[in-house]
């Protein structure tokens, strides 16, 4: 027989497991996020194809590239020429994402009607990622907010660097907490906060969690894990039982950033989706047309995604 405090500590956790949203939103950046970091440069109809791919998988959204300097980030240098390829499904939200003013208008221009900004919630990253600081960062992203606005156009808006800095180490949540305020002061529609270089764990997202709760309603957060010390689904999971229900994943876990020396690939949309209805939740996204998408992402960038269901299920 069980001891009572056993019993009270399953107690608890079926309790936190019956609140986690019996349906979860993903939002795949494998088309940005997965694809800024590659040393191979995909032939833009490749990268066309994938995203048709993904979208015949069932996502309601899909990061498909980035309105950056070519120069910075080479591998996303046909953002336009992308977009004239791609042949746009109805119910799937597109997105792009745009470093400033001059990026949405490049968005804007070449039919893209949902775009993504980002602010770091560290100093030093901020000025290594797009060369201005966080305050600095945040007026352009009011610009291009107010902009995008008048066009009719949903503004997504990320946290990099919203648990740890490769630069200046851990951040604190209330530093988070100040550029979350800003951002939706500014109007951005959704936060999502990204452990960038993959250092998160479940007490650190707790702890970001409980200080933002006050400001920031849960249908508006998104969680953006990469998987660098294998512990994206586990914060995942925290999330979930906090009442989170959109997540950012990448196919095959694919990514890493250019500017974030160590960050490992986001966590593998085919292990959440797996994670997620081992416990029931619906997502209304196809595994087998995830795993589809990044075989053949895979035999374009001539190796291996590190994804574990896609490395357990082998050819």
């Amino acid at each position: 027989m069980q001891d009572s405090d056993f019993v009270e500590r399953v107690r608890v956790v079926s309790g936190h497991l019956a609140k986690v949203p019996r349906r979860v939103r993903l939002v795949e950046v494998g088309p940005r996020d997965g694809l800024q970091n590659e040393s191979v440069v995909l032939p833009t109809g490749v990268k066309a194809r994938y995203i048709s791919l993904l979208s015949e998988a069932g996502f309601s959204e899909i990061e498909i590239t980035s309105f950056v300097s070519p120069k910075r980030v080479p591998a996303l240098a046909d953002a336009e020429a992308l977009c004239g390829q791609l042949r746009f499904s109805s119910g799937v939200r597109y997105t792009g994402l745009v470093p400033n003013r001059r990026g949405l208008e490049r968005a804007l221009a070449a039919g893209v009607r949902s775009v993504a900004v980002l602010a770091a919630a560290s100093e030093t990253f901020s000025q290594r990622n797009i060369g201005m600081g966080v305050k600095e960062a945040l007026e352009e992203i009011r610009a291009v907010c107010r902009e995008a606005q008048q066009e009719g156009v949903r503004v997504r808006g990320y946290v990099s660097t919203a648990f740890y800095c490769p630069y200046e180490g851990r951040i604190s949540p209330l530093q988070v907490r100040s550029v979350v305020e800003a951002l939706l002061e500014i109007g951005v529609a959704e936060v999502s906060l990204a452990d960038t270089i993959g250092h998160a764990v479940p007490t650190d997202v707790v702890e970001l969690l409980e200080v933002l709760a006050p400001i920031l309603p849960w249908e508006r957060v998104a969680l953006h894990f990469h998987d660098t010390w294998g512990l994206a689904l586990a914060n995942v999971l925290t999330g979930l039982e906090l009442g989170i229900a959109t997540f950012d994943a990448a196919s095959g876990g694919a990514g890493g950033c250019p500017f974030a020396p160590g960050a490992a690939g986001n966590v593998a949309t085919e292990d959440l989706l797996v994670l997620l209805r081992g416990m029931g939740v619906e997502t209304g996204v196809v595994l087998e047309k995830v795993v589809e998408a990044s075989r053949y992402l895979e035999s374009h960038l001539g190796k291996l995604l590190p994804g574990r269901y896609l490395r357990a299920i082998g050819s």
